[in-house]
């Protein structure tokens, strides 16, 4: 479905050029002054609102200002002259996505920031969607994202969640192997019954043996009473090890036996305890890696990588920062009590800019700390980033740095050096170089004072 433009300019040549411009690939309403923009608006649930900041009976800004009021994440773009900048820059201060300045120079520039304030656009409704579907659903955890590589993950969660088998969850730190499993869980047919989850890193062989087998009283010192341990708790349920490379060669000798036989003992304890549960698993570290290394049994790998699921990090998940970031900048605002937000042009394009070595959880605790020390009002790059610096990878200081120049500076070149020999061609005649190269005469007269190319004809 294409997303719906309201355009509100009572320039007539204004509101050609958008139309033109926006019309295949977005569905545009046009009004001349407030009221048809207010009766519009009402009728309508517009993507983005293009606001000209002086209308025959209505102040662009207030009118804006207005709408939000009714719809506080309503993306707006303030279209202004050069002479009411500093009004256009207070209001981007005050939650606006951004302003133009009129004439539009460069269409492409134009279109892009549109492409931008649409975008934020799909990361609000995708965020409130989610919501409200999983309010109406079986509480099953959210995973944002709509890229393929995202995609491709919930098709196989959706897949085998209600087939009753292990499922290995392989991925780097911080690429939300825990809130998959956990949305196995609540997609399987063992949701109504519990849902465990130990973490095998960092804890000792002895405590981790214990916490597992669970244990009988007085079989070891301090142990003053029978405490049942996660297998059998996890009884009908679903049982997630977290960070299972780093279990002990005992303790994966003794897990390869309770899923081969379906039944375990407590510590100091003869009796046998059936084990019917569901195991999910979860790795940082390359499972198959570990074992040709070594230090993982090959057999027990086998066993437990019945379904691999692969976690792309977040550098992998093109389009996907954005409605992240909206979704924890939300979610912050509301748990801190505080209305911050949006994310600003420029920060959305840092927030795109950085690697995210930690991934998800690293773009969580990046909006969590702005938030926290964040007033109110929109977040800023400075907010995000307050020493300057962003998260992305610096160069290997072995490596020189990149010569090649930008995009945008190698395409400045490109145009200055393009329109100077079209007018040479032309003999200077700026009719004649707008015939050549099939620009409009007038779009011609503003590349040229762009680039200072001064002709006498």
């Amino acid at each position: 479905m294409l997303p719906k433009i309201l355009v509100v300019d009572d320039d007539r040549h204004t509101r050609i050029l958008l139309d033109r411009l926006l019309a295949k690939t977005a569905v545009v309403s046009l009004a001349t002054d407030g009221a048809e923009a207010r009766q519009l608006f009402a009728a309508d649930d517009f993507n983005l609102v293009l606001m000209d900041q002086r209308l025959p009976s209505d102040n662009g800004i207030d009118l804006l200002r207005e709408f939000r009021e009714r719809r506080p994440h309503l993306v707006g773009i303030l279209m202004t002259g050069f002479a009411d900048v500093r009004d256009a820059v207070a209001a981007v201060r005050e939650g606006l996505f951004d302003y133009l300045t009129k004439p539009f120079e460069d269409l492409e520039a134009l279109e892009a920031v549109i492409g931008k304030a649409l975008e934020l656009d799909r990361a609000y409704r995708e965020i409130h969607g989610l919501r409200a579907r999983l309010a109406s659903e079986s509480g099953a955890p959210a995973m944002i994202g709509q890229s393929p590589a995202m995609e491709h993950v919930l098709g196989q969660i959706s897949q085998v969640a209600g087939l009753d088998t292990t499922v290995l969850l392989e991925g780097e730190s911080g690429t939300g192997k825990d809130l998959a499993a956990r949305m196995i869980h609540a997609m399987s047919t063992r949701a109504t019954k519990l849902f465990l989850e130990v973490n095998c890193g960092g804890l000792p062989e002895t405590l981790l043996e214990s916490l597992l087998f669970g244990y009988e009283k007085g079989a070891f010192t301090g142990a003053s009473q029978a405490t049942a341990g996660y297998f059998e708790k996890a009884h009908d349920g679903n049982l997630f090890l977290d960070e299972i490379a780093d279990m002990s060669p005992k303790l994966q000798s003794s897990l390869l036996r309770v899923l081969q036989d379906h039944s375990f003992t407590r510590i100091g304890s003869t009796q046998p305890r059936a084990a019917d549960f569901r195991l999910i698993c979860a790795t940082n570290r390359p499972l198959l890696a570990e074992v040709k290394a070594g230090r993982f049994r090959e057999d027990l790998y086998y066993r437990i990588a019945v379904v691999s699921i692969r976690m792309p990090p977040l550098r992998e998940r093109e389009g996907d920062i954005v409605p992240l970031a909206t979704h924890f900048l939300d979610h912050y605002s509301t748990k801190f009590g505080k209305t911050c937000g949006p994310l600003t042009p420029a920060a959305l394009q840092a927030l795109e800019g950085c690697r995210w070595e930690g991934n998800v959880r690293q773009l969580q605790h990046c909006i969590e700390r702005a938030v926290a020390l964040h007033v109110n009002g929109p977040i800023d790059m400075s907010h995000l980033f307050p020493t300057g610096e962003c998260c992305a990878s610096p160069l290997p200081a072995n490596d020189p740095a990149p010569v090649t120049p930008g995009y945008q500076d190698a395409r400045a070149d490109f145009e200055r050096e393009y329109f100077r020999r079209v007018l040479d061609a032309a003999g200077g005649n700026v009719s004649e170089a707008a015939r050549l190269s099939g620009i409009p005469r007038q779009n011609l007269y503003v590349r040229m004072k762009r680039w200072g190319i001064v002709t006498d004809k």
